[in-house]
């Protein structure tokens, strides 16, 4: 069970998040809308002021997938 003070707290953060980087959160929903499948690449940078950039990506397998649904399942 979610301790409601707790979800609160995690909604109040998103909220923060969310206000100081619209651009990145509304990223999510966008993605997700139709579903990530099998085959689906990701990408990730990060630039480090004064640094060059690392990249790395992966490429979703079904046990990722699978792995996903049953973190979601936990939660609910």
């Amino acid at each position: 069970m979610i301790n409601p003070a707790s979800m609160m707290k995690m909604m109040s953060a998103w909220n923060k998040f969310s206000e100081n980087h619209p651009k990145f959160a509304a990223f999510f929903p966008a993605v997700t809308a139709a579903g990530i499948t099998e085959g689906t690449v990701i990408e990730i940078t990060v630039k480090k002021p004064g640094e060059e950039p690392l990249t790395t990506n992966m490429k979703v397998q079904q046990s990722d997938l699978d792995l996903l649904r049953d973190l979601r399942d936990l939660a609910t």
